[in-house]
């Protein structure tokens, strides 16, 4: 392994943005006749001059560029923009023009403004935009980047450092089994995704996992069989770095440093340059499979024959909402304007990339992720490494998405991880500091380890360096890398793939229990990847008969194991005005599924309850006449827990 280590910071790491709580108040606001614009994503420090309309269908602006700068254009006027301004420090700013972007795969179009307007400029444009009837949503197109949190200093790193994939324990605790051993800060290792035992259910092979980040770079021991049947998305020149606009073939990483000018100056706004190319691309890859595997030669990948399809979406300053979209329907095996098809569509997509502001389904990036779905593809993002809610970032308060928060060796909470009921589950990202709390003490056994490039700017070719990184970008293909290996699993046994909620479902039901605090939780657990891959490949269903529901009358002290389904009927008479089906009492972690005519799954379920705890309710007015299925399934061991059914007939 080579000795050069990176230092510092990773470029465009931390997502550490200072917000008050009245900006974490601004989300999705209604505009006229069912018109959504969404203005969360906006900073109080923020520039603006690209925005996202989705026409509405059937108008004259949705076919006709011209008609679309004209209704920007009038929208300008009213918000008050196309006369010239007094602006900071009393310079006179240019009244605004519009100009047209392209259009993206969702149907929506970029619209630019000939200068970057502030916060309030842009949410009054957004606003008389959305009053527009032909317009159907506005949004801003903003910068997300890499989120990573720090590199390991050299100094953490022992003169001895020299391990083989076949010894790969001397520093990838985040694959191992969480073993209970010492830590060199006294702890012990509850943290590990026992990836390690996977490995004798699944390889990945037969599945391609889309990463879309900054690119990958050659490496003499990360596979890049397909960098050259990825793309690059990005078609900012500016962020690219190219002479021109538009994008090009290869999933390469150029580098995306910020060290001089034009990116020291107009980088602000997203973080706070100068910094030397970060490579995350490749560190992300190398974890989630890139990484080559019992070749003796430096470090192990999680799903490591599994194809990585390398998809470049973050260059200087990071990428573009417009940009990402289009690249999840291209990485999913769908149609993007000016580029050719994927011909290998991705079963897994994996987004270590964020930025602030509250997706909802309306949204382009909500739209791209939903489409990747229904073509199957699970969609797995970064919760984000503010310590704050990740409802308030994207995409991961996207719907669709499984959202990873990230732990430390100890199986706590990493001190900078994003928190809160939009998180699916977390993944080892890394916790820096002696007993994963933020102690000012790094310690060595704190860090991801992968594969990463020596170069400052541009790449080294053929590189054999290797860096410890933390944060949720770590987290996210931990479990991206987990999801090959079950599909992979059911692949190699003739099964059909897994849904998208399937693979969440039992993510989170085979999750361990974390160490966190209630008002801090991290989704379901922390991610266990053979216990995932052994559902995988029995699905997770129970065969057994299902007991019957008497009216009104409670089954008392049910239990289950972690990861169970008990299924229970109750037949629900013609006339019924109101059916109630609750669980209470007892100790553990349930769901409540509720189907009719066929035993719930995740798949397949009319309603269900899932809150923390044993205390789960459905109530539906005027249900259909016929069998109705209860679906008890044990987030955690569960025990004492009563379940009653109750229907009473209509008034």
């Amino acid at each position: 392994m080579a000795n050069r280590m990176r230092i510092g910071a990773l470029l465009g790491a931390s997502m550490a943005f200072a917000f008050s709580m009245a900006a974490h108040a601004a989300s999705t606001t209604g505009g006229l006749g069912g018109t959504h614009y969404n203005i969360s994503s906006l900073k109080s420090d923020g520039h603006y001059d690209r925005f996202i309309v989705t026409w509405r269908p059937g108008s004259a602006e949705r076919a006709n560029p011209s008609f679309m700068r004209q209704s920007m254009g009038a929208a300008l006027s009213r918000a008050g923009l196309v006369r010239a301004t007094l602006g900071p420090q009393g310079m006179m700013q240019a009244p605004v023009q519009a100009s047209y972007g392209r259009r993206l795969a969702i149907g929506a179009d970029v619209l630019r403004t000939s200068r970057k307007l502030d916060r309030n400029e842009a949410a009054a444009l957004m606003a008389q935009l959305a009053s527009d009837p032909a317009v159907l949503h506005v949004a801003p197109d903003v910068l997300r980047r890499p989120v990573s949190d720090i590199a390991a200093p050299a100094s953490l790193r022992p003169s001895a450092f020299r391990p083989t994939d076949t010894d790969y324990a001397s520093y990838q605790w985040d694959l191992k089994a969480p073993s209970g051993r010492a830590t060199v800060s006294g702890d012990r290792n509850y943290g590990g995704s026992h990836v390690n035992a996977a490995w004798d259910l699944a390889d990945g092979k037969g599945i391609v996992i889309a990463v879309l980040d900054t690119g990958i770079t050659t490496h003499v021991d990360v596979n890049t069989k397909l960098a050259g049947a990825g793309y690059d998305f990005i078609t900012d020149a500016f962020l690219s770095g190219r002479k021109t606009d538009g994008r090009i073939p290869g999933g390469w990483d150029p580098g995306d440093w910020t060290t001089g000018k034009p990116w020291q100056s107009m980088c602000t706004d997203e973080f706070n340059p100068p910094q030397p190319s970060s490579w995350h691309g490749t560190h992300v890859a190398s974890t989630v499979g890139a990484e080559r595997t019992n070749n003796g030669v430096g470090l192990a990948g999680i799903a490591y024959r599994a194809r990585v399809l390398p998809i470049r979406v973050l260059g200087h300053c990071g990428g573009y909402d417009s940009d990402i979209s289009d690249a999840i329907i291209w990485a999913a095996g769908g149609h993007v304007d000016g580029v050719p098809d994927n011909t290998h569509p991705a079963q897994v997509i994996n987004l270590s990339l964020g930025g602030y502001g509250q997706c909802t389904a309306d949204d382009p990036m909500g739209q791209a992720i939903a489409l990747a779905n229904r073509r199957g593809a699970v969609v797995v993002v970064a919760a984000g490494n503010d310590n704050d809610n990740a409802k308030y970032f994207s995409p991961a308060s996207c719907p669709g998405t499984i959202t990873v928060a990230a732990t430390g060796i100890t199986s706590r909470r990493a001190y900078y991880s994003n928190y809160g009921r939009t998180v699916d589950l977390a993944a080892p990202g890394g916790g820096i500091y002696a007993g994963d709390r933020n102690s000012g003490e790094q310690v060595s056994d704190g860090f991801v380890w992968q594969a990463i490039n020596s170069g400052t700017t541009k790449p080294v070719a053929d590189d054999s360096s290797y860096a410890g990184y933390a944060g949720t970008s770590q987290a996210t293909p931990h479990v991206s890398g987990t999801v090959a290996l079950m599909q992979g699993a059911r692949l190699a046994r003739g099964l059909e793939p897994l849904s998208p909620a399937a693979v969440l479902d039992i993510l989170q039901r085979t999750a361990a229990t974390p160490k966190v605090a209630p008002d801090h939780r991290i989704g379901a657990g922390i991610l266990d990847a053979y216990a995932a891959v052994n559902m995988a490949i029995a699905n997770g269903v129970t065969t057994s008969q299902p007991a019957v529901l008497a009216n009104g009358v409670a089954l008392s002290d049910q239990s289950g194991a972690k990861g169970s389904r008990t299924v229970y009927r109750i037949d629900v008479p013609a006339g019924t005005g109101k059916l109630s089906l609750r669980t209470t009492g007892g100790s553990g972690d349930v769901t409540l599924y509720v189907n009719q005519g066929t035993p719930a799954t995740a798949d397949d379920y009319h309603c269900r309850s899932a809150h923390a705890g044993t205390d789960e309710s459905v109530v539906l007015d005027h249900p259909a006449a016929g069998t109705w299925f209860v679906t008890l399934a044990g987030r955690t061991d569960y025990s004492g827990v009563n379940l009653v059914g109750k229907y009473i007939a209509a008034r």
